[in-house]
């Protein structure tokens, strides 16, 4: 295998066309921490974009931030943190669910479209997605967006880029909007919930004046801190303002038979949610992502629990469903579809190499829509050089 180690966008695109012109594709790679997500890939090169790092334009004031595609996401908290800022998206570290030895970087969260706990309240990582630098599969440079919030030059092509898995363009350079960390969190805790007393709970929380900021519910706990099901709910912003809220919440859902993490408790609760913690140790599964109407999430997981020997949890007020089940067969795609029934969509996240070649990784699109989606990939990579098949095979 051959391997492109671009230092700017120049080589970038030499690396490209290079590949163009000899119809060979390349697996694209930045930190490497999420090679297992989607279809396997064998390519007989590999463009690795590590080089491409580091912050390139960050003024606090502007709450904007320019780096390399392939700047840790380490180096990116960590400035943030400094400037007491942060990424409202709150992207999500997956490694120890797929197994990933590389670095997660900036580029990587952007290409997959990874958000975390907060996206009921702060939106979707695309959703913060400014502007980009990058190469398209026909070689050439191109760029999209800006260094400002409002900016509706052209087409939304960072939209498109989000959640492409590197299917249509390199990234080179990425532009995105930060916004200030909150002063305080707190997450209360209401054990011993059914799934569906649990579903009601947080939607009264979520339609509740109280600005929650992340609402999950764990069926069978999580380690020593959520020892039995809960239901966690994260009130977040000037310490005044969550102390007064977190009582409400407390005397309008629990009636003081709840429980509070504060500070760095809460924050390590949710960090560990984001970041799938919960199913970690079912290395043998495999896991599925769910995302449907938050009311229909825990009925979802129960039904396929009664058809699968399913382990789950729900984020995102019930929207989202973690699920792992035993990888024979199918690895559960005919009754997770079936569940899903067309009214959301369901990602194979984790599975085996050969499992993930077998089934559909991502939601069947209708034709229709597939059809958009070919003509779109044929029109940045008409040659299919760039992460082929990743997504849907023979694109």
């Amino acid at each position: 295998m051959t391997r492109f180690l671009p230092a700017d966008i120049e080589e970038l695109r030499d690396a490209v066309a290079g590949a163009l012109t000899a119809e060979e594709p390349v697996e694209i790679v930045g930190g490497g921490s999420k090679r297992a997500l989607g279809r396997p890939l064998q390519t007989p090169h590999l463009l690795d974009l590590s080089r491409l790092s580091g912050i390139r334009d960050y003024v606090p004031s502007e709450l904007v931030l320019t780096a390399g595609a392939t700047t840790p996401m380490t180096e990116i908290e960590r400035t943030l943190t400094e400037h007491g800022q942060m990424l409202a998206f709150e992207p999500p570290d997956w490694r120890g669910l797929l197994g990933g030895e590389g670095e997660p970087t900036l580029g990587g969260v952007l290409a997959c479209n990874l958000s975390g706990p907060r996206r009921i309240k702060a939106g979707a990582a695309r959703d913060h997605f400014l502007g980009f630098r990058a190469v398209s599969g026909r070689g050439e440079i191109f760029k999209a967006g800006g260094k400002v919030v409002k900016n509706v030059t052209g087409y939304d092509l960072c939209k498109l880029m989000a959640g492409s898995y590197g299917t249509l363009a390199a990234l080179e350079e990425v532009t995105v909007k930060v916004l200030p960390r909150p002063e305080a969190e707190t997450t209360v805790m209401l054990a011993g919930l059914a799934p569906e007393a649990a579903s009601r709970v947080m939607a009264a929380a979520l339609g509740s004046p109280h600005e929650l900021s992340a609402a999950a519910y764990l069926p069978t706990g999580y380690g020593p801190i959520v020892p039995t099901a809960c239901v966690v709910l994260r009130v977040e912003g000037p310490s005044p303002s969550v102390a007064f809220r977190r009582r409400a919440l407390q005397d309008e859902l629990a009636a003081g038979a709840s429980q509070v993490l504060d500070g760095e408790d809460s924050a390590a609760l949710w960090r560990a949610i984001g970041d799938v913690s919960p199913l970690v140790h079912l290395q043998d599964r495999a896991v599925w992502r769910v995302s449907v109407a938050p009311s229909r999430g825990a009925g979802l997981a129960e039904a396929i629990a009664r058809r699968l020997d399913a382990v789950w949890f729900l984020d995102w007020g019930g929207g989202l469903v973690w699920l792992a089940v035993p990888e024979e067969g199918d690895g559960g795609a005919a009754v997770v579809r079936d569940a899903v029934g067309g009214a959301g969509h369901a990602t194979l996240v984790k599975a085996s190499p050969a499992l993930r070649r077998a089934v559909a990784v991502f939601e069947p699109q209708p034709r229709p829509l597939a059809a958009l989606s070919r003509r779109v990939k044929e029109g940045f990579d008409p040659v299919h050089i760039l992460n082929p098949s990743r997504m849907v095979e023979g694109l």
